[in-house]
């Protein structure tokens, strides 16, 4: 089961299990955020963006320190006012875990929504959290989802190595777009490869022959954030 919580995932690496001897010794995991509002009760912040039982027991969430002791509404409110106004849309046919880490990455660059094409439960253990602050929009299949890309007069640029796509450090990268993603392993469906208007690829200097799928969608948010923000 996934953590509904800001915690890291269990077992993080360093940390000894009494079943495996050879491990590390253990580690003591570093306190992450902040603790109760300095100064006392009388000394705590007004205004509806904060939120009193944070600033009473501390705030111990996975945001950046501008959000600190912020309401979740809040937070997402300041987000949408600067959100990009590129896409992110992944089919979701086999529960791949690396969908949560999109919707992640998705998060880190304001990207408008995330799309999920195929089944409505998806893995959010990657996501730590972060789905709460991002807006995540179903979509039974594919068809249904092009022809809302096609009333939003949103460009579909599918991700997938496979012939005929274009290398994406050469290709002019559209400032409002659907930037869509296949699963780890099998990739993009015909279908979707069909109905985009190009499909990209990351150019490779290794002997793999593709890199993971979270990786890749977080490296094509990053060249569109380059395109357009610096």
């Amino acid at each position: 089961m996934p953590q509904d919580d800001d915690r890291p995932p269990l077992e993080p690496e360093g940390r000894a299990r009494p079943d495996r001897p050879d491990d590390p010794e253990p580690t003591v995991e570093p306190e992450h955020g902040v603790g109760p509002w300095p100064g006392g009760e009388a000394d705590r912040p007004d205004g509806d963006h904060w939120d009193p039982e944070l600033l009473r027991v501390g705030d111990r969430r996975n945001v950046v320190d501008r959000y600190r002791y912020w309401t979740m509404e809040a937070i997402v409110a300041d987000i949408d006012s600067h959100r990009h106004p590129f896409h992110v849309a992944v089919e979701n046919w086999q529960h791949d875990m690396n969908i949560g880490s999109i919707v992640r990455s998705a998060n880190a660059f304001a990207a408008d929504t995330v799309h999920i094409i195929g089944r409505r439960r998806w893995n959010k253990r990657g996501a730590m959290v972060t789905d709460r602050y991002q807006h995540v929009l179903h979509h039974p299949d594919v068809e249904t989802f092009l022809a809302w890309a096609r009333e939003q007069r949103l460009p579909v640029l599918a991700v997938d190595n496979v012939e005929g796509s274009v290398p994406i450090e050469t290709f002019d990268l559209p400032e409002r777009c659907v930037l869509l993603f296949g699963q780890e392993g099998p990739g993009l469906s015909a279908e979707a490869i069909a109905g985009s208007e190009a499909v990209l690829e990351i150019s490779q200097f290794g002997s793999t022959r593709s890199i993971n799928a979270s990786a890749a969608a977080a490296v094509v948010m990053h060249a569109w954030v380059l395109r357009h923000r610096f």
